[in-house]
């Protein structure tokens, strides 16, 4: 996963920049102001940083950085989960885009990718260490980071343990804070219950006491209808059944003569027989008809009850069984609530996965504390730092806390002697920078990003510590891409690639009359690296003497001596 490219357009003071990196080691130096960091700025753009339209090239409309990486197998599953394209054993193509409004934009192989989603990629695809990175060791969430990335452990489950059990704990707080109301609220619930119990309504009750009410009360009329259908029907004179049958028995006498009468016939026998069932039906009726006085009384008073508790509770009556039913409920979910033992236990129980979550992490801790310890104790002796010590403390906390049950801190005696004091106290920033470093090479070897940048961490050093630094970094590049902002001419002179950041007067903005500056980068070999290492040496005039320690540094021969550049 290898950074192979750079690519920015309209950058602070970059017009059209294309930087090709190799494996290996590779520094970058120039002269203060020329845009070393400017480099490094635009790759965190790049990888999702905060975009700032203050960043855009006076005169642009827009900025446009990209970085490209060897593609890896590894984030195949990462990129094909966000719906990016892979692109196995080919490039991965990250890009930003930020305009003078501050509108930003970002791809991931050509497809539209979030802020977010560039930095959780960058993440693995690259380590920077800036050159204050020493600050970070003062706050407690980067001390942990650092412990737990070392030790290789990841805080989720603790995370995720500790919000159960203070939303548990908040359960628990509030059912106690509020024990007066809730017992209010379910006695007013147990009285409304114990109202509409007394009627009990049924679920579809209403729709039918309505009907059976409409009959009762309407039956004198239902009896009239049904006698006078019946008589209508059955009246030896005049009733339908005698005149059918007249006519039944005419058209009969007359069917051998016209066939047509017969089929007309048989239409009037199935009327003959329908008219007889409907009589049939009437007479059953009419014998279970009454009025029945005493059943309408009753449905009175109930649908009077019910239209009661309607008005009280402003509900339509058909609406009085659900309502009954929603309280109900609501009441079983008061007592749940006000249920304190069962909230003590789920309360307890949450506590007991937390702590068997921290226990489980502060062994971790416990164990890795002192490793890490040594790794750093031992990468501060090589940076002039003898006789230093470096310590991981571990102190338990009072209380419980979200990240576990102890307060991780970071310790440092600079030499033989001295007694191990919080690293934010240590006096001398040469030191800081120092120690910041020893922790850098001691965990960049953490996680699985292959590209590792350091941007001015050797800033305080110097001499026979500032050669050791470059060695470090050259060893670095063995496993891992390496890229290191430096003026130290002993980093620069250990690397396998040299950089070099210069600016240029550019073409002036068409009307402006403000002479423009842009930044160059160019790669550096030969006589050309020798004069760079000889002015980190000794200045912008670079002499015989300067020169020929540069060759010296950078492990060539002693030839005739080369001609100095004024």
């Amino acid at each position: 996963m290898a950074l192979r490219r750079i690519t920015l357009r309209d950058f602070v003071i970059v017009r059209s920049l294309d930087i090709d990196l190799s494996a290996g080691f590779t520094v970058l130096t120039g002269e203060t102001g020329a845009g070393k960091s400017i480099l490094i700025d635009a790759l965190q753009l790049a990888l999702g940083s905060r975009a700032d339209p203050g960043a855009i090239r006076e005169g642009a409309q827009r900025l446009d950085v990209s970085a490209e990486f060897d593609a890896a197998p590894s984030l195949d599953a990462w990129l094909d989960e966000g719906g990016f394209e892979t692109s196995a054993g080919e490039l991965l193509l990250l890009r930003r885009t930020v305009d003078l409004q501050g509108r930003s934009r970002g791809w991931i192989n050509g497809s539209p990718a979030t802020a977010a989603q560039l930095r959780e990629l960058g993440e693995r695809l690259l380590d920077i260490h800036g050159q204050h990175a020493w600050q970070s060791l003062t706050r407690p969430d980067s001390v942990r980071g650092l412990l737990d990335a070392y030790a290789g452990v990841k805080d989720g489950a603790l995370d995720a343990s500790w919000q159960a059990w203070r939303q548990a704990s908040a359960a628990l707080e509030a059912a106690r804070s509020a024990q007066d109301s809730l017992q209010r609220e379910r006695e007013r619930l147990q009285w409304q219950i114990g109202e509409v119990a007394k009627l009990a309504p049924g679920a579809d009750e209403w729709e039918e006491l309505s009907a059976s009410h409409s009959r009762i009360s309407n039956a004198q009329a239902l009896i009239d209808a049904a006698e006078g259908a019946r008589q209508a029907i059955e009246d030896d004179e005049q009733g339908a059944l005698s005149a059918l049958n007249r006519a039944l028995a005419l058209l009969q006498g007359c069917e051998h003569i016209e066939s047509e009468f017969k089929a007309l016939g048989e239409v009037l026998a199935s009327s003959v027989a329908q008219a007889a069932d409907a009589a049939h039906s009437l007479h059953g009726y009419l014998r279970h008809a009454d009025t029945d006085p005493q059943r309408l009384a009753e449905l009175d008073e109930r649908m009077g009850l019910w239209m009661s508790l309607a008005r009280r509770y402003r509900r339509p009556p058909e609406e009085l069984p659900a309502l009954y039913a929603g309280w109900q409920d609501e009441l079983k979910a008061l007592d749940a609530a006000s249920d304190l033992d069962a909230l003590e236990r789920a309360e307890h129980t949450a506590q007991q996965a937390y702590m068997k979550e921290a226990r489980a992490l502060g062994k971790s801790r416990q164990a890795a504390a002192p490793k890490l310890a040594k790794a750093i104790t031992e990468a501060m002796q090589g940076l002039g730092m003898q006789g230093g010590r470096f310590e991981v403390a571990l102190s338990a906390l009072a209380q419980p806390s979200r990240h576990g049950l102890e307060d991780i801190g970071f310790l440092v005696a600079g030499h033989a002697g001295s007694t191990p004091r919080p690293i934010g106290k240590v006096a001398s920033g040469g030191e800081l920078s120092r120690i910041a470093l020893a922790i850098a090479v001691t965990t960049s070897r953490l996680g699985e990003a292959q590209t590792l940048i350091f941007d001015e961490v050797d800033s305080g050093v110097g001499g026979a510590v500032a050669e050791t630094v470059g060695r470090l970094m050259q060893q670095l590049g063995r496993d891992r891409q390496v890229l290191a902002v430096t003026h130290l001419p002993q980093v620069a002179a250990c690397a396998d690639h040299h950089l070099l950041v210069s600016k240029r007067p550019a073409q002036e903005q068409a009307g402006s009359g403000i002479p423009q500056i842009e930044s160059r980068v160019s790669a550096l070999e030969d006589d050309a690296r020798d004069q760079e290492i000889a002015r980190m040496l000794g200045g912008e005039r670079v002499s015989a003497t300067t020169l020929a320690h540069a060759r010296e540094m950078l492990g060539k021969p002693a030839a005739a001596p080369a001609k100095a550049r004024a």
